[in-house]
């Protein structure tokens, strides 16, 4: 098992996002310290950050691909695209598609 990404403890709802982009994909990966927010103060803060781990260290580069797409990605093309998973025709700011989760940055844009 391998750490992919620490987010900051505002992040946690990107965090929860991502993991789920990444199970989507078919990536097992866990989502630890998501509820240390609370603790803040009676534990130091950098304990608290939310951090995805890859379970099987096999997809690691994989995941690793799918995250940078995501996190570099997301939301910068005003283009509209097609999902080459489902087929559905997704808005140029969204970063995965809304019916499957399918990243962004695996996707073709037409008229390119």
């Amino acid at each position: 098992m391998k750490k992919l990404h620490v987010f900051s403890y505002r992040d946690r709802a990107q965090a929860a996002l991502i993991q789920e982009i990444l199970v989507n994909e078919g990536i097992h990966c866990l989502l630890r310290n998501d509820q240390l927010s609370s603790a803040l103060g009676e534990i130091p803060f950098i304990e608290c950050y939310p951090e995805l781990w890859v379970v099987d260290n096999d997809v690691f580069p994989r995941a690793r691909k799918l995250l940078d797409g995501w996190l570099n990605d997301s939301g910068n093309s005003d283009k509209p695209w097609i999902c080459q998973k489902c087929g559905e025709h997704s808005e140029g700011h969204f970063g995965a598609c809304w019916s499957c989760g399918a990243l962004f940055s695996e996707q073709e844009h037409p008229g390119n």
